[in-house]
């Protein structure tokens, strides 16, 4: 016999993982020109230069490929604290960080740190559709709330979802799918907010930010979270920033000042330890230590967003307009987002249904590809269009 959950979760793989991997194979069968796979956030752009000249200084020093020690490297915890220091004003220390294999991992060990007996965690749709499977299998019960149309926080809500049982908060800004940036003022509602619930239920409740898009944002502000509430735990990835999702590198940042911030970061190297990271890859960690403040040209990624968004509102799809990440969220032009993604298909088009991030009757489209097959898929939208009568 097997875990009955675990064979699930082998069997029936993401609806982002299912699309690419059939994408790959119609490549293969009709030739890459005639697919167009919006499916998976796989950056486009290359990694900066300096980060392969990193890999090769780093390649040949002695002892390079050892372990180290569990939470990372403290040299390169340090470069990580000093960066958030001097960027945000944080009150960030090398002893609150712990490197990890991507956000993937930082959220995996972050749920099973904090969850105790029948935690929730609440989650504002739309979300990363993982954010359940990793709640879940920490044994905390996920609490969903419904999708604004704007992809905003939904204060009332929210206000009415916590509970005595709330453990944290999770929110993803720039956020996946949608692209949605929160506002200053919107985040510092919400710290009031948990700040409320907090003294109310006599309980710290956690604010979890997902941070692997913080640096993909167009002409808007990213607010650094800890800065504007003290229970906060960031979870980050260097997948996005520097075009490096397969090498998974990231970190957790416990902040210094939080509720009983010495016992969190204490269950975060506890959870590291159960879930059998030993440390996270030590040649990446050096490279990411000398890469603070350096990134891919983002640049590309605000081009394609112009030119897709503007010609698929031409066509007469609706869509919100991204303010960060490489995502376009769209309105399905009938209600059943999965056969729309289906019948997108007899196109080429691979378009994600936002079913499984809470957002039924959505679409979500990744951008960050090569801007010649984003003008090459457009006669492809517009059949689509027309399939539904937009045009």
């Amino acid at each position: 016999m097997v875990n009955k959950d675990m064979q699930n979760l082998g069997e029936n793989r993401s609806a982002i993982r299912e699309l690419f991997e059939f994408g790959r194979l119609r490549k293969a069968e009709l030739g890459e020109d005639s697919v167009f796979d919006f499916s998976l956030g796989n950056p486009s752009v290359a990694p900066p230069v300096a980060v392969g000249d990193s890999i090769k200084r780093h390649a040949d020093e002695r002892g390079i490929h050892n372990y180290t020690s569990a939470p990372g490297d403290y040299g390169v915890r340090t470069q990580i604290a000093r960066y958030l220091r001097d960027t945000f004003g944080a009150v960030q220390t090398p002893e609150y960080i712990y490197m990890t294999c991507g956000a993937a991992a930082a959220l995996t060990i972050v749920f099973r740190a904090l969850a105790c007996e029948a935690d929730e965690f609440i989650l504002m749709a739309p979300y990363f559709p993982e954010y359940t499977v990793f709640a879940k299998a920490a044994g905390a019960r996920p609490v969903v709330l419904a999708m604004q149309e704007d992809c905003g926080i939904n204060m009332p809500a929210l206000a009415a979802a916590v509970n005595e049982h709330t453990k944290g908060v999770v929110i993803n800004s720039p956020n996946n799918p949608s692209g949605a940036v929160y506002s200053r003022a919107a985040l510092q509602s919400l710290a009031a907010l948990l700040r409320q619930k907090a003294a109310q239920y006599g309980h710290p409740i956690y604010l979890i930010a997902d941070e692997p898009y913080r640096e993909i944002a167009y002409d808007v502000e990213v607010p650094y979270i800890p800065e504007l509430y003290a229970d906060t735990i960031v979870c980050y990835s260097y997948s996005k920033s520097l075009s490096l999702p397969g090498e998974r590198i990231g970190y957790v940042a416990v902040n210094p000042v939080a509720t009983d911030a010495a016992d969190v970061y204490a269950a975060v190297c506890g959870a590291g330890r159960a879930l059998g990271y030993v440390c996270a890859p030590s040649l990446l960690q050096r490279v990411v230590g000398d890469m603070q403040g350096v990134t891919s040209d983002v640049e590309v990624y605000r081009r394609n967003r112009d030119l897709l968004y503007n010609a698929l509102c031409e066509m007469g799809f609706r869509c919100i307009r991204p303010d960060g990440a490489f995502y376009l969220f769209v309105k399905a032009p009938i209600e059943d987002s999965e056969a729309v993604s289906e019948h997108a298909k007899q196109y080429g088009l691979l378009l994600v249904p936002g079913d499984s991030f809470g957002a039924k009757g959505w679409l979500r489209i990744a951008y960050c590809v090569d801007t010649d097959m984003i003008r090459r898929s457009l006669p492809q939208f517009a059949k689509l269009a027309a399939d539904y009568r937009l045009i």
